[in-house]
C-alpha cells in the first residue's frame, strides 16, 4: 500500500510523520513515549516498549487510565494475535442489587469489575518480552516518585473532571480525592504532580510479576477496602482473573484488511460500517464534501444500531459475529441509505476516559489500548495504593432481555479497541483512536482517509472529524467548513459544531518495506518517536 505523499499535509498541523528503521513508539503523552523508547534503546522488544509505555501512562495521564484499568492488544509477530485484558463483574454482586435503577451507577462499587491491565501486561511480556519484567516499570516509578510536569491537554481533562470527582461523598472516595486532588483542585499545566502511592504499588507489582495484584498483598488490600466500604470485589474474584487470547476479527476494505478485537468490544462497529461503505465509490467525492461525510455517517449510524442491540460478552451473544459481518447483510443495510439522513437507525436482523499507544521494532508491531472508562473511573481508590479502580460495569445494561444485561462473573460491553491493518497477509501497522463512542468512528475515518483519499498517516490523523451521536445528530469539528455543515443539514442531519474534545486522540505506526512511519495527532499532548 502507498502511504500517500509524505511531503503533503493538507490540514493545519505542525506535525509531520516520524520515520526510523529500528523501532518506534507513539503515545498520547510524551513522557510515556520516552518510557517506551528507553526499553528499545536497552535492547527490549516492541512489546517491552508497549508495556513500559502503558505503565507510564497510568501515572502521566491518570485522567484516562490507571493501574486499575482494563486493556486490549493486537500483536503482529508473523501473524496477528489478540489479547482481551478485560475483567468480569464480581461473582457475589447479584442483579437484585440494581433494583429500581435504570442504569448501573457510574461512581459506585457496583460499576467496578476486576481490573485486567496488570494481567494483560504480564501475559504480553511472558510471550514476547526480552527485558526483565521489573525493568519495564522503572520510568513509571520514577515519574510517580520524583514527580513530573502535568502536560497541557491532560491538565484540561483533569480540570473538566474536577467537579465530578470532588463532589463524590462517601469514605470509598476519600483516598481517591487525596491522591488526585490533594489541594482540592486539579493541577495546572506545568505543575509538578507526584504520587508515592503509585510508586509503591508499581514496585510491588514489578517485584511479584503481577502476582500480588491478584493473589497477594495488593489483592488483599483491594478486597479489604471493598469489604470496609460496601464494595463487592473479593479475593476470589481477583484470583480467578485471567487475560484471554482471542482470534481477531476482520473485514476487507478496498485493498486493506482491517482487524479488530472481537466482542465484548465495539470494534465490530468499525467493520460493519466499512462493509456498508465498501459498496460506495467514496473516492469519486472529494474528502471535504457533504456527500462523503453523509455516506460515512449513515454507514456508522447503521453499524451502531446493530452493535448496541447485539454485542455483549462472547458467551452471551445471540447473533453470531460472522452474521453481522456478512457481506450479504451489509448489502441489505446499505440499501437503507438514501440522500436523506435516517432519522433513527434501527438494528437489522442478520440471517444465520482511554489511552492508545503503538510500538514497533524489526519483528513485532503492537497496538494497545487501556482505560479506566469515564475519566479516572469509579472514583474509588483503595487506601495507600494509587489504584484508581475502573468503572467498566457502567457498560452493562439493566434490560434483562438484552445480551449485555448485567450478570455476575460477566464481562461488560467495552468501548476500547486497538486497530490493525494488513495487506496481502503482510503487516501495514497499528492504529487507534481513543475516546468512548468515537473510537470505532475514528477507526473508520482513519481507514477511509488512507484507503479512499490516499493521505499519509499523519495527515490521516490530522484530518477533520465528525461524530455520530444518536438519532440524526452529528457533531462536526470546528475546522469543517460551513458548506459541509449546511450540506449535511440539507440532507436531514441535525448538525452541531463543538470546540470541545469529542473527536478522539489517535496514534499510528505503519511499516513500509523496512521503514517505520509513525504519527501522533495534535488533539492530544502526544509524541511519536523512531530510531
Amino acid at each position: 500500500m502507498s502511504f500517500g505523499n509524505l511531503t503533503n499535509y493538507p490540514y493545519p498541523s505542525s506535525r509531520r510523520v516520524i520515520m526510523g528503521s529500528r523501532g518506534a513508539v507513539a503515545a498520547s503523552q510524551p513522557l510515556a513515549t520516552i518510557a517506551g523508547m528507553e526499553m528499545l534503546w536497552a535492547g527490549g522488544s516492541a512489546v517491552d516498549a508497549a508495556i513500559a509505555t502503558a505503565i507510564a501512562l497510568t501515572v502521566v495521564e491518570p485522567t484516562a487510565n490507571g493501574i486499575g484499568a482494563d486493556a486490549f492488544a493486537l500483536v503482529w509477530d508473523g501473524k496477528l494475535h489478540g489479547l482481551n485484558g478485560s475483567g468480569k463483574s464480581p461473582q457475589k454482586l447479584s442483579v437484585e442489587k440494581f433494583a429500581g435503577l435504570n442504569a448501573v451507577p457510574k461512581y459506585d462499587w457496583r460499576a467496578v469489575t476486576v481490573p485486567g491491565a496488570v494481567c494483560g501486561w504480564r501475559s504480553l511480556w511472558e510471550r514476547w518480552g526480552r527485558l526483565p519484567f521489573e525493568q519495564l516499570f522503572a520510568p513509571a516509578i520514577r515519574y510517580a516518585e520524583s514527580g513530573f510536569p502535568v502536560s497541557p491537554m491532560v491538565s484540561l481533562a483533569w480540570k473538566r473532571l474536577e467537579q465530578n470527582y470532588l463532589s463524590l461523598v462517601g469514605k470509598e472516595f476519600d483516598f481517591f480525592k487525596e491522591v488526585f486532588f490533594p489541594n482540592h483542585r486539579a493541577p495546572n499545566a506545568g505543575e509538578i504532580w507526584h504520587s508515592p502511592a503509585h510508586a509503591q504499588t508499581l514496585r510491588e507489582i514489578a517485584a511479584t510479576g503481577g502476582e500480588s495484584f491478584y493473589r497477594g498483598n495488593i489483592a488483599q488490600r483491594i478486597a479489604d477496602f471493598a469489604a470496609d466500604t460496601g464494595g463487592y470485589l473479593t479475593l476470589d474474584d481477583l484470583a480467578a482473573h485471567q487475560a484471554q487470547w482471542v482470534q481477531p476479527i476482520s473485514t476487507n476494505y478496498r485493498d486493506l484488511t482491517v482487524w479488530e478485537i472481537p466482542p465484548n468490544t465495539q470494534g465490530i462497529a468499525t467493520l460493519i460500517g466499512l462493509n456498508i461503505l465498501s459498496g460506495f465509490e467514496l473516492s469519486r467525492y472529494q474528502r471535504e464534501s457533504a456527500q462523503s461525510y453523509h455516506l460515512q455517517i449513515e454507514a456508522m449510524k447503521l453499524a451502531f444500531a446493530d452493535v448496541h442491540r447485539y454485542i455483549a460478552d462472547e458467551p452471551f451473544l445471540q447473533v453470531p459475529t460472522k452474521d453481522l459481518l456478512s457481506l450479504d447483510y451489509a448489502d441489505m443495510r446499505r440499501a437503507l441509505i438514501t440522500e436523506q439522513a435516517l432519522a433513527v437507525a434501527l438494528p437489522g436482523l442478520p440471517k444465520g476516559g482511554t489511552v492508545y499507544l503503538a510500538a514497533a521494532d524489526g519483528e513485532l508491531i503492537v497496538s494497545l489500548i487501556q482505560s479506566n472508562f469515564t475519566g479516572f473511573g469509579s472514583g474509588i481508590l483503595p487506601a495507600g495504593t494509587g489504584i484508581a479502580l475502573q468503572n467498566r460495569g457502567y457498560g452493562f445494561t439493566l434490560d434483562l432481555q438484552h445480551p449485555n444485561h448485567y450478570a455476575p462473573n460477566k464481562r461488560p460491553f467495552h468501548t476500547i479497541i486497538p486497530g490493525f491493518l494488513t495487506q496481502a497477509h503482510q503487516p501495514i501497522g497499528a492504529f487507534g483512536v481513543m475516546g468512548g463512542a468515537m473510537q470505532p468512528q475514528g477507526h473508520l475515518q482513519i481507514v477511509v482517509n488512507l484507503a479512499d483519499y490516499g493521505l499519509n498517516p499523519q495527515a490521516a490523523l490530522d484530518a477533520p472529524r465528525w461524530q455520530f451521536v444518536s438519532d440524526s445528530t452529528v457533531l462536526l469539528e470546528q475546522t469543517i467548513s460551513q458548506n459541509i455543515a449546511q450540506g449535511l443539514a440539507q440532507r436531514g442531519h441535525h448538525v452541531l459544531q463543538n470546540p470541545d474534545d469529542f473527536f478522539g486522540r489517535g496514534q499510528i505506526i505503519y511499516k513500509q518495506n523496512q521503514v517505520l512511519i509513525a504519527g501522533s495527532e495534535s488533539r492530544a499532548d502526544g509524541l511519536a518517536l523512531a530510531w
